[in-house]
């Protein structure tokens, strides 16, 4: 049972933790959508089992799946991953799920966003997606923790914190015209530490480089832990990315975080540029939001990776540059096992293994 809390989460010591904090389960959404993924869903599913697999190795993995194809869902999947009957528009768990956040007595609890499909009738990339904005109250439920919801239209990719009082997100995606255009940016951040626990926000202008969601902040960086970042960094003048990145760097460079740390940056190298094939652009039903066409160039990056208890997963995306992306990791995170799954098919669909994971933290004891 999840009941709704009225308090503020800030207002009792609630604060979202690092993804480095210690975490019980992952939970995933099967894919389904034959206007998102090709040769209706197939390539994608498996490499969904790939990730689920790899996780499940460290943390316990949830895969919700819809009634249509839980029969298929349930014998991919090794049985020690457990799957869940629940309706959605698509599977992008890290934006449709709560953000759970915590508190000093060992209390935990979620915030439920509001859900518009990455812009609404703006520029959202489905209609509709009704079934999406009601995930996090179910989750919420299943994983038994009571609910804030927040009067804030946001994914949980437009975010990163630290854990100790620090969020990073881009002015692209949050101060964009088809999120919150009734609020200013000093209210969309009152709202970010009202519900998040957070004392100060970086903002970096933008993300990466043709991101369909408006240039998610989990594309571009990701927190290493408290006063530590990985960026995806461009040093190619030529390409459009390389400014972007330029502008990350200086940003981070020139900023101290909540507690006033200067921050420790590891550059993480650029993949491709990667585009769709004439090939993967066949056998995908035609959508009014989403760009599925050969020659279009894919929003590809190594920051989206996923962080879980002692284990880092990662995705390969071009044989040119996996290698340095995993020493990369290695050098960031000494202690963890950096393990790869070859996940083009998810970059196909507009994300990565970030995207498509929401972790739920452990409670504290």
């Amino acid at each position: 049972m999840s009941n709704i809390i009225t308090q503020l989460p800030i207002e009792e010591g609630f604060y979202m933790p690092g993804e480095h904090h210690p975490q019980c389960e992952v939970w995933m959404a099967w894919p389904v959508r034959s206007d998102n993924w090709r040769n209706g869903a197939k390539p994608a599913q498996k490499t969904f089992v790939d990730i689920a697999c790899a996780i499940a190795e460290e943390t316990p993995v949830v895969m919700v799946v819809n009634q249509v194809q839980y029969a298929n869902a349930r014998e991919q999947l090794p049985a020690h991953i457990k799957v869940i009957e629940m309706s959605y528009n698509d599977s992008w768990m890290r934006d449709i799920g709560a953000t759970y956040v915590i508190n000093s007595q060992g209390q935990r609890r979620g915030v439920s966003w509001q859900f518009n499909a990455w812009g609404g009738l703006v520029d959202g990339l489905y209609f509709p997606w009704n079934l999406d904005d009601q995930v996090a109250e179910k989750m919420l439920s299943l994983t038994n923790d009571d609910r804030y919801q927040a009067p804030l239209v946001l994914e949980g990719g437009s975010i990163h914190t630290d854990g100790e009082g620090t969020l990073f997100t881009t002015e692209a995606c949050l101060l964009h015209p088809s999120r919150n255009p009734e609020l200013s940016k000093q209210a969309i951040e009152a709202h970010l530490k009202q519900y998040l626990g957070v004392e100060k926000i970086i903002w970096l202008p933008h993300g990466i480089f043709n991101d369909e969601t408006n240039e998610h902040v989990d594309n571009v960086l990701h927190v290493v832990k408290p006063g530590e970042v990985i960026l995806a960094y461009c040093d190619d003048p030529k390409d459009p990315q390389y400014l972007w990145s330029q502008q990350a760097l200086q940003v981070l460079e020139n900023e101290r975080d909540a507690k006033g740390r200067a921050l420790k940056i590891h550059k993480m190298p650029m993949p491709g540029p990667l585009y769709m094939t004439e090939a993967e652009a066949q056998n995908i039903d035609s959508s009014d939001g989403m760009m599925r066409q050969a020659g279009e160039r894919l929003a590809a990056s190594y920051a989206n990776f996923l962080i879980t208890n002692q284990r880092i997963v990662y995705p390969l995306l071009d044989e040119r540059y996996d290698a340095t992306a995993k020493q990369v990791l290695e050098s960031a995170f000494p202690e963890h096992q950096v393990v790869g799954v070859a996940a083009r098919e998810i970059l196909l669909g507009g994300g990565n293994i970030h995207c498509i994971t929401q972790q739920v933290p452990q409670r504290i004891r």
